[in-house]
């Protein structure tokens, strides 16, 4: 007997490439003008802070203020200017937001419905969203650190105080610096998976990076502080850090290895709740 399917009977459709579960996802995030004008304005911000924070330091570096006698000036730290974490809290909160966003924003819309029906593997399209989030926000990071370094050390050329990518630990900043914002993006996508709700989730993110380092924080008990240090924008300051630096780390400082466990902790982290969370509840 032949097995031959009739003319008449409907063959399968083929399962979705990747490729096209990633363009479709660019769509979604394309279609949203607000969200990348978010990102490109908090991008700018941060470039004007790190610039701007530099730029205003010139005229104390050529006019050195008067001290008492045996007091000297501490030596001008172009890391800690350059690639401060003012900035770093601007760049970050966008991405994490946005990554938040690119999750609850299809539950709360009920378009989450649709792109199930369209195409069952969650594990999918949750994969496509994380590349395409982190796709967004890694060049963007890079963008952030980049311009901020280069541009605030070629200001500071002239005073004889400005580093080169060469320099010891400016490498390893500048990474730090840039990998801080998909990481952070990857941990809003986790906390939207599991919250779906756009003023708990924008809450989560907000206590998770930014209020919680100050709790666990200072130098009295070890384990709030070993704790403090196992935060992402913990990690990020302490790549950021100017080996050469005289300021006091503390009694517990994180280390440099540490730190980029924490972020790529944080990153696998945020990836696997999101699969967890969108695979195994109901849309």
């Amino acid at each position: 007997m032949s097995t031959r399917p009739t003319a008449g009977a409907a063959e399968p459709e083929p399962a979705p490439r990747l490729r096209d579960l990633l363009a479709a996802e660019w769509i979604k995030i394309r279609s949203l003008r607000s969200t990348y004008w978010v990102l490109a304005l908090s991008a700018v911000a941060a470039i004007a802070i790190n610039l701007n924070a530099v730029h205003s330091d010139l005229r104390y570096l050529d006019h050195p203020p008067r001290l008492a006698a045996g007091l000297t000036i501490p030596r001008y730290d172009p890391l800690w200017h350059g690639l401060n974490s003012i900035a770093a809290d601007v760049i970050t909160l966008a991405a994490a937001v946005f990554g938040a966003i690119t999750v609850f924003g299809e539950y709360t819309t009920g378009l989450i419905r649709a792109t199930f029906a369209a195409v069952p593997d969650r594990r999918a399209v949750v994969a496509a969203k994380i590349i395409t989030v982190t796709g967004i926000t890694l060049p963007l990071g890079v963008l952030v650190a980049a311009v901020s370094f280069f541009g605030s050390n070629a200001m500071l050329a002239s005073r004889h105080v400005g580093l080169s990518i060469g320099d010891d630990g400016c490498l390893r900043a500048v990474a730090g610096y840039a990998l801080a914002v998909p990481v952070c993006a990857l941990v809003g996508m986790a906390i939207g998976a599991v919250l779906r709700h756009a003023t708990a989730s924008v809450s989560t993110v907000v206590g998770l990076l930014f209020l919680a380092p100050m709790l666990f924080g200072g130098d009295r008990y070890r384990l709030l502080r070993e704790i403090g240090n196992c935060l992402p924008l913990t990690a990020e300051a302490r790549l950021a850090l100017n080996p050469h630096t005289s300021a006091s780390l503390g009694l517990y400082p994180p280390t440099v290895t540490g730190a980029w466990l924490t972020l790529a902790g944080w990153a696998l982290a945020g990836a696997a709740v999101t699969v967890v969370a969108v695979r195994r509840r109901d849309a």
